[in-house]
């Protein structure tokens, strides 16, 4: 094979993140085709139409941060550490922000996304273990989700519908994803802009309900405060903000757009309105959030049961804290949980067709691909959902287990990513600036290394045996060599990347 020949992967790739025919045209909205670029390529004043357009995989995106995960780490949050810990939800979705830009950023550019770009960039061994580590946080992610929508309709049935009941109505929005899909991108987005309206209408709803104290919301806002007692809470918010399948997830759902990665002025305006829909759209996941946050915190801050509090058994709670039989509260967070339950199932099917499509550059019909990506997911989830069924309490102990194979999963994830947006050889003139870097790899070291504390503090209490510990201890060690190696991976090169890099100039020259 020629060198031209081995290069031409990072110019085009066989397996597309979207066909032609389903992208969103966004071209002549106020101009036709690239009337009204000066000579220089810079973008026409800001079109609030052409935002319009351009507006959907942010909240796709976002969908993320509002998962039962979250808002289980939420409701922890507020009930143990009371207002204290809203401060480092909000910077945590900031990081959040940063990380999810950066997907976008790669996406546009490139016109390809993660998942693609790692098997183009990785040998077959590292490239077959970051697809398993995304799969495996994939699936541990999709068991959060599957439950909390599972929680949420025992609860609005009065009980009839058990746990793993839930589960098999649950694991049928796969095929409701196909039909949506069929009718194309924005009919899509639009299903996802009503689960979200459901979301923030239900969370803001019981806000007024319980009526938070708004200066304690402002003061833990601003006033940052962390305590022996509040640190796993605290771990918990970062770790449950950046999910490693929706760093993938992102960078693909941006090409839905039709953009020309070779017209620098395009790929200039993409980026410039899908952060701006990326930040609204994170802005009201974050007010979401707090909305659970200081409800529960406002509840059961400083009571004997906020210790015991969980996804499983905060409806309950809620119906005894606002008494007289059913308190509407009660359903409202059922509402609630259901939407942020069913849509991220439906954004995880979306992602694990992207994560299988572009790691293993697999042709096969979406509908046998979903299938294959849902059901790697339900089965494990019907074995928890009938083993822990009438248990609250184990289902919050697997709720942490799983909470910290995100934490294991985000170097898969995060490093990646890191390394593509910082190589001219692949994102030509639009890699970012060293100062940009800088901050990057701060924050992508500060998020690993509150995870790893998590990793460290979890495994010192799971390894009680010697076998144990010597399985944590092997672990461990090819954990951290199989990161540093994924690091070094972003400043080495081999001659074939090297004549991608010269075909990337010459594509940002023309």
């Amino acid at each position: 094979m020629s060198e031209s020949e081995r290069a031409r992967p990072f110019l085009e790739s066989e397996e597309k993140a979207f066909e032609e025919t389903d992208k969103v045209h966004v071209v002549g909205v106020d101009e036709d085709d690239d009337v009204g670029y000066d000579e220089l390529g810079n973008a026409p004043p800001f079109s609030w139409k052409k935002l319009w357009l351009f507006t959907g995989p942010g909240f796709l995106m976002s969908i993320a941060f509002l998962d039962p995960g979250n808002l289980e780490s939420d409701l922890q949050a507020g009930a143990i550490a009371g207002y204290s810990l809203i401060w480092l939800l909000m910077w945590a979705t900031a990081i959040g922000l940063l990380i999810q830009l950066l997907s976008a950023r790669l996406g546009v550019a490139t016109g390809r996304h993660l998942a693609e770009l790692c098997r183009e960039e990785y040998p077959t061994w590292a490239r077959m273990v970051l697809w398993i580590m995304a799969e495996i946080a994939l699936i541990g992610a999709d068991i959060q989700e599957v439950i909390g929508s599972a929680i949420a309709i025992k609860i609005l049935s009065n009980g009839l519908i058990p746990l793993w009941a839930g589960v098999v109505i649950t694991a049928l929005d796969c095929f409701i994803f196909l039909i949506l899909e069929n009718y194309g991108v924005r009919k899509l987005e639009a299903v996802f802009a009503v689960l979200i309206a459901t979301m923030a209408l239900s969370f803001a709803w019981m806000f007024g309900q319980t009526k938070p104290s708004g200066t304690e919301l402002l003061v833990g806002a601003l006033v940052p405060k962390l305590s022996s007692r509040t640190i796993k809470q605290a771990v918990g918010i970062v770790g449950c903000i950046i999910m490693p399948h929706n760093v993938y997830l992102h960078s693909a759902l941006v090409q839905s757009r039709e953009i020309d990665p070779k017209k620098r002025f395009r790929v200039k305006e993409a980026l410039r309105y899908y952060s701006i829909e990326s930040t609204g759209a994170l802005v009201v996941s974050f007010i979401i959030n707090v909305c659970v946050t200081t409800v529960f915190a406002k509840s059961f801050y400083k009571t004997d049961i906020a210790d015991t509090i969980g996804l499983a058994n905060a409806g309950d709670y809620l119906q005894e804290k606002y008494g007289g039989g059913y308190f509407p509260v009660y359903y409202i967070w059922a509402v609630g949980l259901l939407a942020a339950g069913q849509s991220s199932t439906i954004t995880g099917t979306y992602a694990g067709q992207f994560i299988m499509g572009g790691f293993l550059n697999l042709k096969m019909k979406k509908w046998i691909r979903a299938t294959i990506t849902r059901s790697c997911a339900i089965i494990p989830t019907m074995i928890v959902a009938i083993v822990f069924n009438s248990s609250a309490t184990l289902l919050d102990e697997l709720n942490e287990w799983l909470n910290v194979l995100q934490s294991v999963q985000i170097p898969f994830a995060v490093i990646p990513l890191l390394c593509l947006v910082s190589n001219e050889r692949i994102m030509g003139s639009f890699k970012i600036k060293p100062l940009m870097q800088a901050i990057s790899w701060l924050v992508a070291a500060l998020v690993i290394a509150i995870n790893a504390y998590l990793m460290v503090n979890f495994f010192s209490g799971a390894a009680k045996s010697v076998v144990m510990l010597v399985l944590v201890i092997i672990f461990v060690v090819a954990y951290v060599f199989f990161v540093l190696y994924l690091i070094s991976r972003g400043f080495t090169y081999t001659p074939w990347q090297l004549v991608a890099s010269e075909k990337v100039k010459e594509r940002d020259d023309e």
